[in-house]
């Protein structure tokens, strides 16, 4: 049964619920990866790189993008001052829209959200290099399953014939990790034993559940500490019935044709930016985040290329 499909007017990722074997990540036949590294290469005709006046940086849209266009404010300048170029943020809507984005040569700087990071590297030839880390290098958050007290949802079971809200088909902890958990581990199906609905954020799926709109909800805890230290939700109004293992974070890059020279000085930007003080550390230390740290998208990914083989994703870079 095909019952995920999510498309942004070229880049459509269909899903269907019939995995069988694991299969091999390729990219769209855009791109090359003669290194074997799995993510795109710089094109080797100077011809086909680009330097842009402007780069355009979008985050991953976990929570409402106006919320972020401050945030990321400090940081963007700091880019500006590193690459020589102007920086300007671009509040995308939806991940879809932000990997089209990227595909059609609109945006060259992004942070993608995990479950998204392998659709953006196979179709949309993202690069991804760094995510986002604790001080003393340990990252990455669990993706809960919650419910509110007194909603008579106890235990994962007592989903059945409820409604569990995602957030989006592309997220991972809002939609293909608990997809893959329910199934394996507990025997559940969307469709069959509870009704499946979609949010479109991580911070609608949380507001709905403390709000009681939502019986459950599949979320990153990242996103839930966060709006708990900004006192949009109280821990009290929130019970967690399931928490996973530990997953990779966004994924932060750029996109496959930028000039060498310029990939270095984004990555130059990151790695050089000075957290203490800022509005990234006043935003996301309320999630334990205080570095930005170099990553693999080979290594730190194969857990949710694996989740998205047993959740039989295809991706189709049309």
């Amino acid at each position: 049964m095909t019952y995920l499909k999510q498309a942004a007017s070229a880049v459509a990722l269909l899903a269907t619920m019939t995995a069988p074997a694991f299969a091999e990540f390729t990219l769209s036949d855009r791109y090359t990866d003669a290194d074997g590294d799995l993510i795109a290469d710089i094109p080797a005709d100077a011809a086909d790189q680009i330097d842009p006046s402007t780069l355009i940086f979008a985050y991953t849209p976990v929570e409402d993008p106006a919320v972020y266009a401050e945030v990321w404010a400090g940081f963007l300048d700091h880019m500006s001052e590193v690459t020589g170029k102007k920086v300007q943020f671009f509040p995308v809507q939806s991940n879809a829209a932000q990997i089209e984005a990227m595909r059609a040569g609109r945006l060259h700087v992004a942070g993608f959200n995990t479950g998204s990071n392998p659709l953006a590297v196979a179709c949309g030839g993202l690069r991804p290099f760094a995510m986002m880390a604790a001080a003393d290098g340990s990252f990455g958050y669990e993706m809960e399953i919650i419910s509110y007290p007194g909603s008579g949802i106890e235990k994962i079971e007592d989903i059945k014939g409820n409604k569990l809200a995602f957030t989006s088909e592309t997220s991972n902890s809002g939609f293909k990790a608990p997809s893959a958990i329910l199934k394996a581990d507990f025997n559940m199906e969307a469709g069959r034993d509870f009704e499946p609905v979609f949010s479109g954020k991580h911070d609608n799926s949380i507001l709905g559940v403390a709000n009681k709109d939502y019986p459950a909800a599949a979320i990153a805890n990242s996103v839930r500490a966060r709006m708990v230290e900004r006192e949009v939700v109280t821990d009290d109004q929130l019970t967690t019935l399931y928490t996973s293992q530990t997953f990779p974070t966004t994924g932060y890059g750029v996109a496959h044709n930028l000039t060498p020279e310029l990939q270095a000085k984004v990555k130059e930007a990151f790695f050089s930016f000075d957290w203490e003080g800022s509005a990234l550390e006043e935003e996301f230390g309320k999630s334990g985040e205080a570095q930005f740290i170099e990553i693999s998208f080979k290594k730190d990914w194969e857990v949710i290329r694996k989740i998205d083989d047993a959740n039989g994703v295809v991706y189709n870079c049309q």
